[in-house]
C-alpha cells in the first residue's frame, strides 16, 4: 500500500525537488504541494495524508506552528521536518510540536528514501547523520531522572536508538534479533513512562544520556 505524502514548502524549487526524490520510490505518491502552513492545514483535513514533509522556515505561520496544529486535529499523521539547519533548539522544538523526524535537506536522496521508510515503520525519529551532529554538539547538563532503572543492555540500546539507529541495526550491533531488540523497547518505554520512541529521543537527549559516540556498528 502507497504512503500518500504531501509536500510543504514556500519555495517552488524546494518543493519539485522533493516532489522529484518521493517519486524515485515505489512505496510513496505525492498527493499534494502546498506552500504555507495554512495550505497544509486544509489540504490536510480534506485529504488526509499519510506523511507530510514540512519545511521548518515558512513566512506567516511556520513550520513548527503547523505541525503543532496538524498534530492536535490529526495525531496519527505523521511529520517529518525539512531544513538546512542543524540547529539543535529546531531539532528539540520539532519533536515537542509532535514531529516524527527531522530531514537535512542536503542528504543524498537515496538517504531520504531510506529513512522515510524507517518513519513509516515507526523505526528512527532522527536520520543518523543529523543525531551525531547533535548529540556531538549537545552540552545540556543531565538532569535528574530514572534512568538508572535500566539494565546494561537497555542502556545499549537506548543509544543506538536515541543515535538514529533502527531496530534491526541495533540488534546486528548488539548481536541479538530484532524481536529482542523490540521487547527490550517496550520495557525500556514502560520503565520511563514513555509511549513511543519520538518521546524516548528527546527523552535521552534533554538528559545528556546519550553521548553520541558513535560505538554502534562499529
Amino acid at each position: 500500500m502507497l504512503t500518500r505524502v504531501l509536500v510543504v514548502d514556500d519555495h517552488d524549487h524546494a518543493r519539485e525537488a522533493v516532489c522529484d526524490i518521493i517519486s524515485m520510490s515505489s512505496k510513496f505518491e505525492v498527493v499534494g504541494a502546498v506552500s504555507s502552513g495554512q495550505q497544509a492545514i486544509e489540504f490536510t483535513t480534506q485529504w488526509m495524508p499519510d506523511l507530510i514533509l514540512m519545511d521548518i522556515r515558512m513566512p506567516g505561520m511556520d513550520g513548527l506552528e503547523t505541525t503543532q496544529r496538524i498534530k492536535l486535529k490529526f495525531p496519527y499523521v505523521k511529520i517529518v521536518m525539512i531544513t538546512v539547519s542543524d540547529d539543535m533548539y529546531d531539532l528539540l522544538e520539532a519533536l515537542k510540536r509532535g514531529a516524527q523526524g527531522y530531514l537535512l535537506k542536503n542528504l543524498h536522496p537515496s538517504t531520504w528514501i531510506e529513512y522515510l521508510e524507517t518513519i513509516v515503520n515507526e523505526e528512527a525519529p532522527l536520520s543518523r547523520e543529523l543525531a551525531f551532529q547533535i548529540l556531538k554538539d549537545f552540552s545540556m547538563s543531565p538532569q535528574k531522572n530514572n534512568a538508572e532503572v535500566l539494565t546494561s543492555r537497555e542502556k545499549e540500546i537506548l543509544n543506538g536508538v536515541a543515535s538514529g539507529y533502527t531496530n534491526k541495526e541495533v540488534a546486528n550491533s548488539l548481536t541479538i534479533s530484532e524481536h529482542t531488540v523490540k521487547n527490550h523497547l517496550k520495557n525500556i518505554l514502560q520503565k520511563l513512562h514513555l509511549q513511543n520512541r519520538v518521546q524516548l529521543t528527546r527523552y535521552a537527549l534533554e538528559r545528556g544520556l546519550v553521548k553520541g559516540e558513535k560505538r554502534l556498528m562499529e
